[in-house]
């Protein structure tokens, strides 16, 4: 149980791959439960080196075996390790006791409480940091229910990724994306939920799952873990998440927009802050507010309120979390706003979270020119697989820069996505369209061009060259220029 650790049982457990968001998540979790933690990265970016930092852990840059000597009790092996490593090489040629991240945190953290997880190809950062604040506030009324969270990325209200305490409630973002070089199946299977939320299924993670059909497979394996006495909210606007939860063995609630939806979305208002009442079976259970854009958002609010609802908790206290719920680092996040240019970070790592980005800032921003800047970083986007997609979902932008493929080299070239082929697909649909190399060169060549109104979101689920810092630098040197 957490909180048993003591000087006498502390170990030195050392993470390769320390600087991803829940393997940083997991370094604070096990420095606080009193053992020494160290860890290694190639790179290390904010917000998940910040927040290594601030615990005092200062990632090793880059990979080397030396950061094994001493050898540690314990490594784990981050699931963007592969064979060649150097580090992990050195585990396993020295016979290094070894695990994966999911399964320390099932065997240090999951035993003894209630685990709620929270899963979907789109919505599961958000959705769980809107759920790990409901159940903050509603704890100010009933301690017992402050929760101990896993999330993938920094929560706003928390300003962190993570918490543990004594309470039973743990709130976990369920990820599908493989363990480990030696554990191939899904990261949640590792969570055993006694109740779960499912956002969307949709064909994502092609460097790992073959087609839709592998995907769904491995969420029906989720739902299949789910005791009878467990709950599962899933959202009842995809043919998708339908089969997967077709054969579950606990009740299942579905929400959305559909007038049989057991949790019903209604009188949707769009706009910075979005409005809306929430129905339970057809009966009235709360009016819904969240300064946030997007329907997207308004359906991962209602997931969470449903999930929260479910467990005890009570309407009022999820209407208040709601209300003053603030977002998580790089999901619509304003990073700069300079002579009325507004410069936004989001994670983007699929055409359809990038429709919905997109669809939320025009909400959010009406009558604004929106710029799309889209580093293909994510091993889906790097590939040619939702090409057509991509086309369609960044034609919502009034004008679009996209970035090479991230490591390129290291994508086949027959399933490569060719960035010359969407610029020119969007041009020719009367999207103005550009292909620029790197960050340097899209902050030099942008910056210039932008007016007062401008909207630029930027689209990436990694470091972009420094480009959130590059682009307001070069928009500040430009508007002063244009002063003088």
């Amino acid at each position: 149980m957490v909180g048993e650790s003591t000087a006498r049982n502390a170990k030195h457990i050392h993470l390769i791959g320390i600087c991803g968001t829940a393997m940083a998540s997991l370094a604070g979790m096990l420095q606080g439960q009193g053992h020494r933690v160290t860890g290694s990265d190639a790179a290390a970016y904010p917000p998940m080196s910040d927040q290594l930092r601030a615990m005092g852990i200062e990632p090793m840059q880059p990979y080397d075996a030396a950061h094994l000597e001493p050898a540690p009790d314990l490594v784990v092996i981050g699931n963007a390790i592969s064979r060649g490593n150097v580090e992990l090489e050195a585990v396993l040629d020295r016979r290094v006791p070894f695990t994966s991240m999911a399964a320390l945190i099932h065997d240090e953290f999951l035993r003894g409480r209630e685990s709620l997880v929270v899963t979907g190809t789109h919505g599961k950062t958000t959705t769980t940091s809107m759920l790990a604040w409901i159940y903050e506030v509603a704890s100010r009324k009933v301690p017992a229910l402050a929760p101990s969270f896993l999330i993938g990325g920094v929560a706003e209200n928390f300003g962190n990724s993570f918490a543990v305490r004594e309470t039973r409630p743990f709130l976990l973002e369920g990820d599908e994306y493989d363990t480990a070089f030696f554990d191939k199946g899904p990261k949640f299977l590792h969570y055993f939920p006694d109740a779960a939320i499912l956002t969307h299924v949709e064909f994502d993670h092609a460097d790992i799952y073959k087609d839709l059909d592998q995907v769904k497979t491995a969420f029906k394996r989720l739902v299949n873990l789910i005791p009878r006495r467990g709950r599962l909210v899933a959202f009842d606007g995809s043919e998708n998440v339908s089969e997967c939860v077709a054969k579950a063995f606990c009740p299942v609630e579905r929400y959305g927009f559909k007038e049989a939806s057991f949790w019903r979305l209604m009188d949707f208002q769009a706009g910075a802050v979005s409005r809306w009442k929430l129905m339970r079976q057809g009966e009235f259970f709360a009016e819904l507010e969240l300064p946030m854009a997007g329907e997207h958002n308004a359906l991962n609010a209602s997931a969470a309120a449903a999930l929260a609802a479910g467990q005890g908790l009570d309407a009022a206290s999820i209407a208040e979390a709601l209300k003053t719920f603030r977002s998580v680092k790089r999901r619509l996040e304003v990073r700069a706003e300079i002579d009325g240019i507004t410069v936004i970070d989001d994670f983007a790592h699929h055409p359809t979270a990038i429709r919905e980005t997109l669809r939320a800032l025009r909400g959010s921003y009406p009558g604004r020119r929106l710029i799309a800047v889209l580093e293909p970083r994510s091993n889906t986007l790097r590939r040619n697989v939702f090409e057509r997609e991509l086309i369609e979902s960044l034609a919502i932008a009034d004008r679009v820069i996209l970035a090479e493929v991230y490591q390129s080299e290291n994508i086949p070239v027959d399933e490569r996505l060719h960035p010359a082929a969407v610029v020119g697909a969007l041009n020719l649909a009367g999207v103005p369209a550009q292909l620029l190399a790197d960050a340097d060169a899209i902050s030099a060549a942008l910056a210039p061009e932008l007016q007062r109104g401008d909207v630029v979101a930027i689209l990436s689920n990694g470091g972009f060259g420094d480009i959130y810092n590059k682009l307001p630098r070069a928009i500040e040197v430009s508007s002063s220029l244009k002063a003088s």
